[in-house]
């Protein structure tokens, strides 16, 4: 194994490892021993990779927003019906929250580190908002509801999410499971669409 392929190995070992521990820790409670102990490589080589925590806390969430950015690009669009997608991106999301501890991470340090320009948000607001404001227009959507309004609502859902994938995978084996993220999610919406998406425009109430 050359020195560089080596070098590229370490450091996605120590973002893999630093991925759980900000993940379970925040970036207040995150140490760097854990880290080393849980990538089984010494602190010298974590500092020659990453000088600070803050270094090896951005290079987690830049992982975070890749892989966030790569599934929703892989995501069918076809003639699927805007708020279809747009729903279809938060069910996504969710199971990126489930499934992967740099997306989670990228959450919650991109609440505890704001002032670092790397929101987990940015890498899917924006499709979000305008797929609510296509949706909007092809009247889809009831004539009082805002696409602003159903962004800020994927937050709070997102939100939830990540609350729930992140408190799934502190539970114990022995525990009784219940829904998952994504699942909840996905309720969540068949509630929210009786609302939103009647009566069209045009129709009496």
């Amino acid at each position: 194994m050359t020195r560089q392929l080596r070098a590229v190995r370490t450091r996605q070992a120590l973002v893999t490892a630093a991925a759980s521990e900000f993940d379970r820790s925040g970036y207040a409670g995150a140490a760097l021993n854990r880290v080393c102990r849980a990538a089984g490589i010494t602190m010298g080589a974590l500092t020659f990779h990453f000088a600070t925590k803050g270094e090896l806390a951005s290079a987690v969430q830049m992982q975070g927003l890749a892989i966030t950015r790569a599934a929703l690009a892989d995501l069918p669009a076809g003639r699927v019906p805007a708020l279809h997608r747009a729903i279809d991106v938060t069910l996504e999301l969710a199971r990126l929250l489930e499934e992967e501890p740099a997306v989670r991470s990228a959450a919650r340090l991109s609440r505890e580190r704001p002032d670092e320009d790397l929101a987990w948000s940015m890498s899917w607001i924006a499709a979000l908002q305008d797929l609510f404001g296509q949706a909007y227009r092809d009247g889809q959507l009831h004539a009082a509801v805002r696409p602003e309004d159903l962004a800020t609502l994927s937050r709070f859902l997102i939100l939830g999410a990540e609350d729930r994938a992140r408190a799934e995978g502190s539970r114990s084996g022995s525990e009784p499971r219940e829904p998952g993220a994504v699942e909840e999610v996905r309720q969540m919406w068949g509630i929210i669409q009786r609302g939103i998406c009647g009566p069209s425009r045009g129709e009496p109430a």
